[in-house]
């Protein structure tokens, strides 16, 4: 009895595992001609995620602020061959957001693919964080997301196909010291991308959470930092340079992009983060008290103009850029982070 029962159960997991690979089979997306919608996509990750596509064949859309970061990166990539359209675009502002969208229907068509990458990261202790600190991070990290996907939804719903690419953070499962505002959009992040993907499946449109741990992409030359601002881009810059701690940018966007061209749900990058999560989801308080002894050995406010922020490209010190922070510098170079 008990030989048939373990039998029956061997069976009922096989078939159940080759019914999920067929229909992941059969929802895999084939890059080429596509149009991938990018935010934020004129440096670092995105950037990175727009060169890559682009070498595969989809015809690439990218928005910043910034409109000479914007012609730099067009430039770039329409020396790799890339079929490429800018515009400036602030996702907080959902006419923006509505703008560019229409724009890129209207010059490339139906939108196979959005990646919602524009992003802010603001650190520093908590005491030092403002009402206006969380409200900037909800306003780019969740609104412009929510502003994009909203955006992109009918015309999805109608033909009945689409991809929605939500890029969300270790930090949104994991609350990390010193990154309060950024830790709660970012969870807030997760919670919207999830209950879309729940929802949408049925529309034929599959949304992907992509939580990241460290990535080296340049990115801390552009976070804000407040309190002991030297001190603080010192430690974000060494980790997110160290190979222990952090992953290339290449290798990020190879797991990203094979998660949305496969339809899966979410994707968890790098091995610490992936172990990271397997701890706080067995132990969550045990993380937590482990994560308040990092607190209390990281800097402390400043008494004087504590509250003001500076961007990382404005702390540098002994330490960063140094030896340290070499791999992460040579990635700002090489993602028109400078």
């Amino acid at each position: 009895m008990k030989s048939r029962t373990w039998l029956k159960l061997a069976s009922v997991g096989a078939s159940l595992v080759i019914a999920r690979s067929a229909i992941r089979h059969k929802r895999t997306l084939d890059l080429e001609g596509r149009v991938v919608v990018i935010t934020g996509g004129s440096r670092g990750l995105g950037l990175v995620l727009a060169r890559t596509l682009v070498q595969r064949g989809a015809r690439v859309a990218i928005c910043a602020r910034d409109v000479a970061e914007l012609e730099r990166a067009r430039n770039e990539l329409e020396l790799l061959g890339g079929d490429v359209y800018t515009a400036p675009c602030d996702v907080t502002e959902r006419d923006d957001v509505l703008r560019f969208i229409a724009a890129v229907e209207d010059d490339f068509g139906p939108i196979d693919v959005l990646v919602n990458n524009a992003g802010i990261i603001q650190v520093g202790p908590l005491e030092l964080m403002t009402e206006l600190d969380f409200e900037r991070a909800l306003q780019v990290n969740l609104h412009g997301p929510l502003h994009a996907m909203l955006a992109v939804l009918p015309a999805m719903r109608r033909r009945g196909a689409g991809r929605i690419v939500n890029i969300a953070s270790i930090g949104g499962k994991i609350a990390v010291p010193h990154l309060a505002p950024y830790s709660t959009s970012k969870f807030a992040l997760v919670g919207l991308s999830e209950a879309m993907r729940a929802e949408l499946v049925k529309d034929g449109i599959y949304v992907t959470t992509v939580c990241p741990g460290l990535m080296r992409t340049g990115s801390p030359r552009h976070a804000w930092f407040k309190g002991h601002v030297q001190a603080e881009y010192a430690w974000f810059s060494i980790g997110d340079s160290n190979s222990l701690s952090s992953v290339s940018a290449e290798s990020a966007v190879e797991q990203i992009i094979r998660a949305f061209c496969r339809g899966d749900a979410g994707v968890v990058i790098s091995p610490q983060a992936r172990l990271a999560s397997f701890l706080h989801g067995l132990a969550p308080g045990l993380v937590q008290e482990a994560l308040a002894i990092v607190a209390r050995m990281m800097p402390g406010p400043t008494p004087v103009k504590s509250k003001i922020a500076v961007e990382g490209k404005d702390a540098e010190s002994m330490f960063a850029p140094s030896p340290f922070t070499k791999k992460s510098d040579a990635a700002a170079r090489r993602n028109n982070e400078n």
